[in-house]
């Protein structure tokens, strides 16, 4: 089943913004498990920093006799025997000396771990800091430091203990709030993608409106007269005889459909933004003149009252502005069976149309300005093209109805100075 462009555009938009929230989420995701390993190595680093201290601390009350035998008895007399972190020291493997455990079980973890670590510092002779697993369902960070005996050889090793349930507990809150900022970035990300996925498709999406827009009105507008004008062909085609009577109306609605069309042209130009306004001084009042005197009346009586005015204006425009606004009191400003009577007046900058038809509601006044809402079965175009023109300039169109009956049309320029 086929889409149309709109849909189209509507899928465009949320692939970009899921395009552009995937993207940004996964950066933050990066970000994120930098910054929580981070963390993690950082309060690492302070566990066993203060485990350092300690090791270091007791390395310097083991003491070695002059037969080399290491003797651990100071330790016990140090007031870190009873406080955290605890710590042990350990013989390496064949027991040189008797295994030393400060009193305070600050960090409970099978001796077994310890004494494993011990024999490890001493083969390698290097510091060793890590997780093992407590006596509970916690895990204990230690730290093993080997010394050395007078033969300079690995003796043993000091192990120090210490409980990470308060660092590990910080970090845990750590992550989860740096998991929530996350959501919210990343929520608020997608938000920001989708504003500026509509703010970069909208160019698209307005030509797109308008080019279908203009499409259903060339429609709309030509279906009545293209039907108008076949009917006319079929007739004069079957009776020849009518054709001297049927000639004449087939090329008004003819000349009908070209001015449909050029003032849709004119729609589609001023709405796209490209219609280059030649803004000139202008003789309103001349300008009027000469458009009553070109507009064929039809039987219908135009009264035009007129004052010496000048404004700012592209002439083609408001001439074809001013036309439009005639034709329409022409067509529809009369009562049934009874010939138009327009009256038009142009003073300060204003051209005022008035005519003696049923009036226009005033609920939908501003309406009869939009597309296929004209209120009287025509398209609106025409009045449409008036607004547009009339902004286009920098003035104004208003519609009322007059006290005695009929609707009044005041299109306003600026003045020239």
């Amino acid at each position: 089943m086929t889409t149309s462009a709109a849909a189209r555009l509507r899928r465009l938009r949320w692939l970009l913004t899921v395009l552009f929230t995937a993207l940004n989420a996964a950066g933050l995701l990066v970000l994120a498990w930098l910054f929580a390993e981070q963390d993690r190595a950082q309060g690492e680093l302070r566990l066993d920093a203060e485990l350092k201290q300690v090791t270091a601390a007791v390395s310097r009350l083991v003491q070695q006799q002059d037969d080399g035998t290491i003797v651990t008895g100071f330790a016990s007399q140090d007031p870190m025997d009873t406080s955290c972190p605890e710590f042990a020291v350990l013989p390496a493997a064949g027991g040189a000396f008797e295994p030393h455990f400060s009193r305070r079980d600050c960090a409970p973890v099978d001796q077994g771990y310890l004494h494993g670590l011990a024999r490890e510092a001493t083969a390698s002779g290097k510091f060793i800091e890590g997780y093992v697993p407590g006596t509970g369902n916690g895990v204990v960070r230690v730290v093993a430091q080997p010394f050395l005996n007078k033969a300079g050889q690995y003796a043993g090793a000091i192990i120090a203990a210490s409980d990470p349930a308060a660092e590990l507990s910080r970090h845990r809150n750590v992550v989860l709030w740096t998991i929530g900022g996350c959501v919210l970035l990343v929520a608020a990300v997608g938000m920001a993608g989708h504003l500026l996925s509509g703010r970069a498709i909208r160019p698209a999406a307005m030509a797109l409106e308008q080019q279908e827009m203009l499409l259903a009105e060339t429609a709309h507008d030509l279906r009545t007269p293209v039907a108008a004008l076949r009917a006319l062909a079929e007739t004069a085609w079957r009776n020849p005889a009518d054709r001297p009577d049927l000639l004449p109306r087939t090329v008004r609605l003819a000349a009908r459909m070209g001015s449909i069309i050029d003032d849709l042209l004119v729609r589609a130009r001023l709405a796209a933004g490209v219609e280059t306004l030649a803004i000139q001084p202008v003789w309103l009042d001349q300008l009027v003149a000469g458009v009553v005197g070109e507009t064929p009346a039809a039987g219908a009586q135009v009264t035009v009252t007129t004052a010496p005015t000048k404004v700012n204006a592209d002439p083609g425009l408001v001439q074809r502005a001013v036309g439009n606004l005639l034709d329409n009191a022409l067509r529809y400003g009369r009562q049934p069976g009874a010939p138009a009577i327009v009256h038009i007046t142009v003073a300060g900058g204003r051209v005022t149309v008035a005519d003696h038809g049923p009036g226009i509601d005033a609920s939908v006044a501003e309406e009869s300005f939009d597309r296929f809402t004209s209120g009287a079965g025509s398209s609106g175009l025409g009045l449409s093209i008036v607004r547009w023109t009339a902004q286009a300039h920098g003035g104004f169109l208003r519609v009322y109805n007059a006290e005695e009956g009929g609707a009044i049309f005041e299109l306003a320029f600026p003045l020239a100075e």
